[in-house]
């Protein structure tokens, strides 16, 4: 009870969305775009319900003008399973609101117009969300399939570059089915944006991940999976190999022919901590 207050309290409002009601009052669609918000915000209290289960740090649930988000400050070191969970936990609301709204309706509760309309806006939302898009769930599925197999940077790059394929894609398709409905381009516009940005802080949320894997809250990771590397390569070309969900020994082949092994926290303090942003790895076979 008490984590579900909680996550009521980090509910937010956005300013805009208040407009967007009283033009729908104005407009007598007011019953319509209730049902969207409903819609809208049992799907994101999903995410946040499930990420309050794994005990993760969520900053705020936001309800904007043409969506929601639940923020979370987790950088991309939590399990995988787990990750997956959060993100399914959101499209997974769509199949019991839908079973919801149909007993309503065989019991005289729910006229057909409404039913219809509510069934209609379920499973537009539910599509439409998992378009492989970031930053929509369709493309946060798609990082953590990409992540299950290749490196953390390599898989968020693979995922903006796959979103803005399936957003062109989307965007065409529009052109021939719905040119003249302007909201679809407003979500549309904010999808391209969302992606500009996010390539813009591909660095910086790269960066996040490491200093989250070197500083913040350790996870189990069950799975060893070493890397090998040789005594001339870049401390941040190693780092740049780092996978999620991983344990990385970092296996060392010298000129000699000989290997040792340095564990991935020895590489992380070096880069963060004695700020070694430069060295090679042979610069800290010596050093440990």
């Amino acid at each position: 009870m008490n984590k579900n207050f909680e996550l009521l309290r980090k509910v937010q409002i956005h300013p805009l969305l208040w407009v967007v009601i009283a033009l729908a009052v104005a407009t007598a669609h007011f019953i319509e775009l209730m049902m969207v918000l409903l819609i809208i915000f049992v799907h994101e209290m999903g995410h946040g319900a499930a990420a309050s289960f794994f005990s993760w740090r969520i900053k705020k649930i936001a309800l904007l003008p043409f969506g929601g988000v639940a923020e979370v400050d987790e950088h991309g070191n939590r399990p995988l399973k787990e990750e997956l969970v959060v993100v399914l936990a959101g499209p997974l609301q769509h199949v019991w609101m839908l079973g919801l709204s149909y007993l309503f309706f065989i019991a005289g509760v729910f006229p057909e117009k409404w039913h219809t309309l509510f069934m209609e806006y379920n499973l537009m939302i539910l599509v439409f969300n998992l378009i492989p898009i970031w930053p929509l769930d369709g493309g946060k599925l798609m990082f953590i399939l990409l992540s299950m197999n290749t490196s953390f940077q390599e898989a968020h790059l693979r995922t903006l570059y796959g979103s803005v394929a399936a957003l062109l894609i989307f965007s065409a398709s529009l052109l021939f089915i719905a040119p003249q409905t302007l909201n679809v381009w407003v979500i549309i516009g904010f999808l391209a944006f969302s992606l500009y940005f996010e390539w813009k802080q591909r660095r910086f949320t790269f960066m996040r991940f490491l200093i989250e894997r070197h500083y913040g809250k350790q996870v189990d990771l069950r799975e060893l999976k070493p890397i090998n590397t040789s005594e001339n390569e870049m401390v941040g070309h190693v780092l740049e190999r780092f996978q999620r969900g991983c344990k990385h020994p970092i296996i060392v082949k010298q000129q000699n022919g000989k290997e040792m092994v340095i564990d991935e926290n020895e590489l992380l303090h070096a880069f963060f901590s004695e700020k070694l942003l430069t060295a090679k790895i042979g610069d800290l076979l010596y050093t440990y």
